[in-house]
C-alpha cells in the first residue's frame, strides 16, 4: 500500500486485511507534523515511516491514538515523537502492558472474554515472535478534549461516546474539513458480541452530524463524504429498531 493524498496537508496510509492493520494518518502543519494511530507493529510503523520519507513529509512530532485496540497502538513504541491518547485508553493500555503472549496466555483471554478470537488469529499472523510484542501507553494524557496547533492549521482530538469502544477519540482538522474517526463508527466485539448498541450509535450520528467536514477517514476502510457516512450510519442504526 502506498501513501495517498487528500490534500496538501492530509496524508493516510491504506489498512490492510490480512493481519488487520488500520489505516495511519498524517497531518502536515508548518511547525509540527501529527500521526494518526500507531499500527500494529514495529514493521506496520516502518512502512508508513518509508511512505512519508518518499513523499518527503517529515517524521510525526505527535502520534494521537484512537483507542487501546491492538492493531492501532502495538507500534506505539516504535514512533518518533509524543504519543497522545485519552485517559480512557492509557488506563486500558497499562492493562494491556502486562499480558502475556504464550498460547496459553492467549487461549485464556479468549475464554474469558477479554480478548476476540479474529485479534487473536492476526497478531498470531503479524507476529510469527510473539516475544517482539511490546505494550506501551502514552507519553501525553488528555481528559475530554485537547486542540494542538501545528503551525498553519490545528486539529481538536475529543473523547466520545462511540458504539465500537468506550475510549474512543476522535480527530478533527476544521481548516481542511476532515475528521479522523478510527474504528469509533464500527460496532463493539468485544463487550457487545459484534452489534451496534443503538444508544452509542445514535449519540455518535448526532456527533457526525454536528461537525462540519467534507471528509471521512475511517480506520479500516477508503475515506467517504460526510453524506456517505451519516448514510451509512443511518441504515445501520434502522437494522436496530
Amino acid at each position: 500500500m502506498e501513501l495517498k493524498k487528500i490534500s496538501d496537508r492530509i496524508y493516510y496510509l491504506p489498512a490492510e486485511e490480512e493481519t488487520d492493520r488500520p489505516v495511519l494518518g498524517y497531518i502536515k502543519g508548518d511547525k509540527y507534523s501529527l500521526a494518526i494511530d500507531a499500527g500494529n507493529s514495529s514493521k506496520h510503523v516502518e512502512k508508513f515511516y518509508s511512505e512519508l520519507n518518499n513523499a518527503n513529509l517529515k517524521l510525526p512530532d505527535y502520534t494521537v491514538i484512537t483507542h487501546w485496540h491492538w492493531d492501532h497502538t502495538f507500534g506505539m513504541h516504535s514512533v518518533v515523537g509524543k504519543t497522545i491518547a485519552g485517559q480512557l485508553t492509557n488506563n486500558k493500555l497499562k492493562e494491556v502492558a502486562t499480558w502475556q503472549w504464550s498460547d496459553v496466555d492467549m487461549k485464556n483471554r479468549l475464554e474469558t472474554g477479554k480478548d476476540i478470537e479474529m485479534c487473536d488469529r492476526c497478531i498470531k499472523v503479524e507476529y510469527p515472535n510473539r516475544q517482539e510484542i511490546k505494550v506501551t501507553y502514552a507519553d501525553i494524557e488528555f481528559n475530554g478534549s485537547l486542540k494542538i496547533d501545528l503551525g498553519g492549521i490545528y486539529c481538536e482530538l475529543t473523547e466520545i461516546q462511540a458504539p465500537h469502544s468506550e475510549d474512543s477519540v476522535v480527530v478533527y482538522v476544521p481548516q481542511e474539513k476532515t475528521v479522523f474517526v478510527g474504528d469509533a463508527y464500527c460496532e463493539d466485539y468485544y463487550d457487545n458480541n459484534g452489534r451496534y448498541d443503538k444508544d452509542k450509535l445514535e449519540s455518535f450520528i448526532s456527533l457526525i452530524k454536528e461537525r462540519d467536514f467534507n471528509t471521512y477517514v475511517l480506520g479500516h476502510d477508503e475515506p467517504q463524504t460526510k453524506d456517505e457516512s451519516i448514510t451509512y450510519l443511518i441504515n445501520e442504526l434502522k437494522k436496530l429498531k
